[in-house]
Parts: C-alpha cells; sequence; structure tokens
C-alpha cells in the first residue's frame, strides 16, 4: 500500500500571511504591555498595591512562611513558572493546582504561607471557590489578573491590576499579551524579593548545582587553575634565557618568579617580547630585572566566575594568573583561555 504524500505547499500559506509583519506585531503588542505597566507603576494605586504585595510575600518568607503560587489553565502554566523562578531566586514557593486543592491538596498551605493567585478574568470557578478556604486558613491572597471587579478582585487582600488592552490572538481570544506580562511581573517580583532578601551568587550556586549555569557558578579558581609540573617557574637570578626555554616547555603564557616558593613576580610572553628590544643586552638581564613584581594574584578558593572579572574588567587585561595561598605561596596559575573554555 502506498503512502499517502502531503502535497499541501506550506509557501501557498505563506502567500496569504504576512509572517514577518505578524511576528512583528505580536512582540511589539506584547512588549508594549510591559513597557505600559512599567509606566503605571509610577503612580498609585499599581504601585501602592505591588509594595503591598511585596511586603506580604517578604513577612511570610521571613517567618518562614512560602509563597503558594495558584492559578488555573494558561494562568496555571505561568504560576508554575513564576513558583520555579521564586524558588530559584531564594523565595520558596510552591504550585497549587485549584482542582487538586478542593480535592485535599490545601492540606499543604500553613497559617505563615501567603496565596498568589493567577486568574485574567478573575472569575475561574475552580479559583474562585477556593477563596472560603483561603480565608478559613487566615492567610492573605494576593490576587493578579485583568478585572478590578472580578470575584478574585474583590476576594482578595491585594489586588495587582495587569489588564492588557488587546491580546496578541487576532480574535482577541487566545491568551497571549496578558500571559506574557503576567510571567513578567512574576519575575519582577522575584527580582526584587531577591534583592531584599539578600540572596546573592554564592546562595544562587547552592539552588543551581547542575547543568552549565551550575558549572558556572560553582567553579573555583582551584578547579581550572594550572598546577604543579605544567606551571613555568624560575628562580629571580635565572637568566633570560633560561626563561625563554622554561617558557617555550610549559607552553602557558607566563612564567612564575619565586623564592622558597614565595611568589616574587610573573614574566608574560608579552614582557618577553617588549624586552627582546633591548637586542644585546637582554641576555644580560635576569628574570628579576623583567618581572613584573607584585602582581595581581587570587587565591584557589575563589569562584571562577569571580576571576573571570578580576581578569577582564581592567584596561590591561590578564591573561595568566599567579595563584597563591593567604601566605603568598603560589599555588599554579589561571589561564584566561581555560576560563573561557570552561564557561
Amino acid at each position: 500500500m502506498e503512502s499517502r504524500v502531503d502535497t499541501w505547499d506550506i509557501s501557498d500559506q505563506m502567500n496569504k500571511v504576512e509572517v514577518i509583519p505578524e511576528v512583528v506585531r505580536v512582540l511589539k503588542l506584547e512588549g508594549q504591555a510591559i513597557l505600559d505597566c512599567a509606566e503605571q507603576l509610577q503612580e498609585a494605586p499599581l504601585a501602592v498595591a505591588l509594595s503591598r504585595a511585596l511586603d506580604l510575600f517578604w513577612k511570610s518568607l521571613e517567618d518562614g512562611g512560602k509563597i503558594v503560587v495558584t492559578g488555573v489553565g494558561k494562568s496555571g502554566k505561568i504560576g508554575q513558572k513564576i513558583a520555579a523562578t521564586l524558588c530559584s531566586t531564594g523565595s520558596l514557593s510552591v504550585f497549587l493546582h485549584p482542582t487538586e486543592g478542593l480535592h485535599g491538596d490545601l492540606g499543604l498551605i500553613q497559617s505563615r504561607d501567603v496565596i498568589f493567585a493567577l486568574s485574567y478574568t478573575g472569575n475561574t470557578e475552580e479559583l474562585v471557590r477556593l477563596i472560603p478556604s483561603f480565608k478559613k486558613l487566615g492567610v492573605p491572597i494576593i490576587g493578579l489578573g485583568g478585572n478590578a471587579d472580578s470575584k478574585l478582585a474583590i476576594g482578595c487582600d491585594v489586588w495587582l491590576n495587569a489588564e492588557v488592552k488587546n491580546e496578541a490572538c487576532p480574535y482577541n481570544l487566545a491568551p497571549t499579551t496578558s500571559t506574557t506580562l503576567a510571567l513578567a511581573l512574576g519575575d519582577a517580583l522575584a527580582i526584587t524579593l531577591m534583592q531584599l532578601r539578600n540572596f546573592d551568587s554564592t546562595a544562587f550556586a547552592r539552588n543551581h548545582p547542575g547543568g552549565s549555569l551550575g558549572k558556572r557558578l560553582n567553579l573555583t579558581v582551584g578547579d581550572l587553575m594550572q598546577t604543579g609540573d605544567a606551571v613555568a617557574v624560575v628562580s629571580p637570578d635565572a637568566s633570560m634565557e633560561e626563561v625563554i626555554v622554561v617558557s617555550n616547555l610549559k607552553k602557558i603564557g607566563a612564567v612564575l618568579v619565586v623564592r622558597n616558593n614565595q611568589l616574587l613576580g610573573i614574566i608574560t610572553d608579552g614582557d618577553i617580547r617588549r624586552s627582546l628590544q633591548l637586542r644585546e643586552s637582554f641576555f644580560q638581564l635576569k628574570a628579576e630585572d623583567v618581572m613584573t613584581e607584585k602582581p595581581v594574584t587570587a587565591e584557589p578558593s575563589m569562584m571562577a566566575q569571580m576571576a573571570l572579572k578580576l581578569m577582564e574588567d581592567r584596561l590591561s587585561q590578564i591573561s595568566v594568573l599567579p595563584i597563591v595561598d593567604q601566605q603568598g605561596i603560589w599555588k599554579g596559575v589561571l589561564r584566561l583561555h581555560d576560563l573561557v573554555k570552561a564557561f
């Protein structure tokens, strides 16, 4: 039996729809909704409501509670992402599906918690039916949606108005612009709470041990540095001929100048090239004559991300960084190449 071949040509349909202008229209419409909301936040009442919401979130978290995010349909999907973002940025949060809440999962809510309910219409039946239960539990309710006259808006303690002029859907039906704005507001709340609660990069790293992000956040200088015989090391009275031989042998871009394992300076490949301009007198020089004394250093425990910033955020970029302990004893070198490769 011959397989059916679909001969429909997508180009025929694309001729009927101006695809790029349509994509641009959607992006501009959704982007404008976020900008409009940002402008509204410059004044009351949205600014007051958002401040009250942040205060309730913060107090709950500081008291050992959590943010319980809830919503149905597309709002529920956005709610799940917001809950995940809150957790990853240091604010304990869980997602509660309203239907499951009506059938026993309200047990996860404790008196110190706060509810964050999402519904654009504000009249989603499953969600509205939970409001009396939330009130009996004595937990504050923060609502987010586009209908300030809705049952959710009336029943919550704080209402965050996220009304949009139009959905990106040409029929103004599919949640698009409204869900984008809700997601952006959720991100803004999460990041603001992150700042309020002093959740720094070290804490962020603990919450992200896996993947490329975890790798970037958890790597230390000690994980990436060149050590032992891989490092080019000479004494301060070594001849420049010896320095060149060692540099060519190790090929790491620099030579450490040490005495009794104490770092005195560093000679980079650039230092050698510049010194060669002295011509005949070059080979009369010793390592201590060419080295950079008291170079910028780092300790093995420094986060690799911080070392990258140390090496790059300066007028003259550092390509090889000496690594020492607290007593100035050399432990290795960190190459910018290895850092970039790891990240």
